[in-house]
């Protein structure tokens, strides 16, 4: 069996182990979000590797793994019009060969990933069907995107995100992406019954802007590299939960010199130099298949699925173009301003309000209009009781309807065989009273437990 250098799911098999739950592994999703390499729920159950030719025994279990493809960093001397000249020419090339003839659904945001796929799609001249979600009360993203879909001439519809909606669909959600990501994420669940009359294939944009952008922004020394790893990867409060669970369970040694040694053997598995390449050579292989591509069965369970960024040859142009280029979304602004320059005077959301001919002036005294007058919109809408949303987690977590549906999990009789009921009461607690932006991520970890072990005895 092989496996692509970025697999859209990841393939599971069994191995010769106990079936007992990895506790470890269960630490490691609880401070990151994702399970890290090969790591599942249970001892005996392992994701095959990305990369990677997979040979198997006679009884069916894993025998070995052996990598055909590996990150790399070897820039060729070529010109930033000749790199361009080769993206367009290759990002045209697989997004033909994966919509053909079909029509195809586009989710649009205001960033540049899909972006850069809406003017491909309108210079290939194919038949799609657009939309966009943003949160209510929130910046209205969906503008942005309309913009772009009445540019490209793309039919579009527009979607508002609001409260609650996660309690409808929970657990078709754990079923869908098997508990293997937090369910505050995806939002795209709120639509998932819209999607079977858009058309005949998604157009994803996910990991563009991993591959088209710079790390860091200087060469690192090793410890250095490990150190931005973990930034990345642990979330707020993650670390906390998991140290909590992994000295309840009474696991051998300490869960961050774990977890540090953990990254740090694969880190510097990865035989590159260069910071920046190095960097997205690990989230590309550790991320990206273990998180990024968890939910994207959501969209999966309605229409197949198509990614651009993540095809092999995508990849591998990547470890070929100089991290220069790469830096600062340079060849997908270019791409975008020389293919449809309409496109590209519509505002970039990341640097709002600002455009891609304009967004160098996202810094002071330029963008002091824009913020003062942003900020005192956010500040009046706290005032008058309407507080401005950024996170789904809070269209689902707050109120006193989200409340109850949430603790009916939290306080579970599933979760309290995994996770004692005092640790589950004190991060709630703590979610309540102290910092619910910091402790979202612990509860938000605490309701993905209870909902795979439900999902354990009810099998």
């Amino acid at each position: 069996m092989k496996t692509p250098i970025i697999p859209i799911q990841p393939t599971f098999v069994s191995v010769n182990a106990p079936h007992e739950l990895n506790k470890k592994a269960i630490c490691v999703f609880t401070a990151t979000g994702f399970f890290l390499d090969t790591d599942t729920y249970w001892k005996d159950k392992i994701a095959l590797k990305p990369a990677s030719e997979h040979f198997f025994n006679k009884e069916g279990f894993l025998q070995e793994s052996k990598p055909w493809f590996r990150w790399h960093y070897a820039p060729r001397e070529i010109s930033f019009r000749q790199a361009l000249k080769e993206f367009t020419e290759l990002f045209h090339t697989i997004i033909e060969e994966q919509v053909a003839n079909k029509k195809v659904i586009l989710p649009l945001s205001g960033g540049l990933d899909s972006r850069t796929q809406a003017v491909a799609l309108k210079a290939l001249g194919k038949k799609v069907h657009s939309y966009s979600y943003d949160f209510k009360g929130g910046y209205p993203e969906t503008k942005i995107a309309k913009q772009i879909a009445k540019v490209c001439g793309f039919g579009f519809q527009e979607f508002h995100i609001g409260k609650s909606y996660l309690w409808n669909c929970i657990e078709q959600l754990a079923q869908i992406n098997d508990c293997y990501s937090d369910f505050t994420h995806p939002r795209q669940m709120a639509i998932i019954n819209e999607f079977e009359s858009m058309g005949d294939v998604f157009s994803l944009g996910h990991w563009g802007d991993v591959l088209f952008d710079k790390m860091v922004d200087r060469q690192l020394s090793a410890d250095e590299e490990l150190s931005i790893i973990l930034k990345k990867v642990v979330k707020k409060g993650g670390m906390e939960l998991a140290t909590t669970l992994w000295n309840s369970w009474e696991l051998d040694g300490d869960f961050e010199t774990y977890l540090r040694d953990r990254i740090k053997v694969l880190l510097y598995g990865i035989e590159i130099k260069e910071s920046n390449a190095k960097i997205r050579a690990f989230k590309s292989l550790y991320w990206a298949p273990r998180w990024t591509a968890v939910n994207l069965s959501v969209f999966e369970e309605k229409k197949p699925i198509t990614v651009p960024y993540f095809d092999n040859r995508m990849c591998e142009f990547i470890c070929t173009v100089p991290e220069e280029y790469l830096a600062d979304r340079k060849l997908q602004i270019a791409y975008i301003k020389q293919q449809n320059p309409e496109v590209a005077k519509i505002t970039w959301q990341s640097e709002k309000p600002f455009n891609l001919y304009t967004f160098h002036k996202n810094k002071l005294p330029y963008n002091l209009p824009y913020r003062v007058v942003n900020k005192l919109q956010r500040e009046t809408k706290y005032i008058i009781g309407k507080p401005y949303i950024k996170r789904n987690w809070e269209l689902q977590f707050l109120g006193e309807e989200n409340k109850k549906k949430l603790e009916n999990y939290l306080f579970s009789e599933a979760l309290e065989k995994l996770v004692p009921k005092e640790i589950t009461q004190d991060f709630y607690r703590k979610f309540e009273t102290k910092d619910q932006v910091w402790y979202s991520h612990p509860v938000s970890m605490l309701l993905s437990l209870a909902l795979k072990m439900k999902q354990t005895e009810d099998k």
